[in-house]
């Protein structure tokens, strides 16, 4: 289930969280760093001024990040969640057994924007997301990676 070049696929709350970075950045990190500029400048020579240096760095790191964000919003398609508790889908809550070490994990399948491992979020474009999108509880599936491995899915929500 690859996504589209120019498409990011994300859940409500996902493209809420990119509409406030995307706020902070402009009315609040944007201003900042204006004046960052400013007392950079106000020290004098340019040309050998490592404050200057950091706050255009800085200015070129979060105009760059508001570019993305603008990209990401304006091409963002809303995961279309069909809450089942059978089959995994887009935005299920699942929780996996690794068959062979008997640990049981849990992850929200999301879009690769919203992709968060360590806290659960697993994007759809992981090998163990493709893997168990659309399987049925209870489904014992091959993760086909360099080491393959089964997880079973245990429920999904």
């Amino acid at each position: 289930m690859e996504e589209k070049k120019d498409v990011f696929l994300v859940t409500e709350e996902g493209l809420a969280d990119l509409n406030n970075e995307l706020h902070e950045l402009v009315h609040v990190t944007r201003n900042e760093v204006i004046e960052d500029l400013k007392a950079a400048r106000a020290q004098g020579d340019l040309s050998e001024n490592a404050d200057y240096d950091a706050a255009r760095e800085r200015q070129a790191q979060v105009e760059a990040r508001i570019k993305e964000l603008e990209h990401m919003i304006r091409n963002a398609k809303i995961i279309e969640s069909k809450k089942s508790t059978r089959y995994v889908r887009m935005g299920s809550t699942v929780e996996l057994e690794e068959m062979d070490t008997g640990n049981i994990l849990t992850y929200t399948i999301v879009g690769s924007v919203e992709a968060d491992p360590l806290n659960g979020r697993l994007s759809n474009a992981t090998p163990l997301a493709e893997a168990i999108l659309d399987q049925k509880v209870g489904s014992t599936v091959l993760v086909k990676v360099d080491d393959p491995y089964e997880v079973k899915i245990l429920s999904v929500k």
